[in-house]
């Protein structure tokens, strides 16, 4: 695990054992960047994991995400924060998954994208990046609410800026 202090840039990717989170860390550590991954899963590709613990109250999975890079960080900051996190699931309001699936694209994609928000404002440097990944498809109507869960996740998502 290289040090964050011997590296000239660094960055968490909150998602970071995902299809596109590994590839995020990929890219980071091919250019030397200090990459530290935030997911259910360690990225041994990193230069450090923050494994996010599974539970369903959000105030508990965001104290402990931020206790953890906080105390991963101390008073280092980093140049970028992207939360590539989320998956998508659909369903209307007929639905019987509607619940599960608002319930799966909340945690997924709100949480995560609030947690990183709040992240920045704590570990991102004066003129960092905070990136909050979203599809092209939630730019565009929801045909036949068809995507209850996702939209309402990204709409929401949409407001954090």
């Amino acid at each position: 695990m290289a040090a964050a202090a011997s590296e000239a840039r660094r960055v968490l990717v909150y998602g970071g054992r995902g299809a596109l989170g590994s590839r995020c860390v990929q890219a980071f550590r091919a250019r030397n960047w200090w990459v530290a991954s935030i997911d259910v899963v360690e990225n041994e590709e990193a230069s450090a994991s923050v494994v996010v613990k599974m539970t369903d109250s959000f105030t508990e999975q965001a104290d402990q995400v931020t206790a953890e890079v906080g105390k991963l960080l101390g008073e280092e900051k980093v140049d970028a924060i992207l939360c590539v996190a989320g998956g998508w699931a659909g369903g209307n309001a007929k639905s019987k998954s509607l619940f599960k699936n608002c319930d799966l694209m909340w945690k997924q994609s709100m949480w995560t994208s609030t947690i990183s928000s709040h992240l920045a404002t704590k570990h991102l440097k004066e003129g960092g990046l905070l990136t909050l990944a979203g599809a092209k498809a939630a730019l565009d109507g929801t045909p036949g609410s068809r995507t209850l869960g996702h939209t309402a996740s990204v709409n929401m998502m949409g407001n954090i800026y």
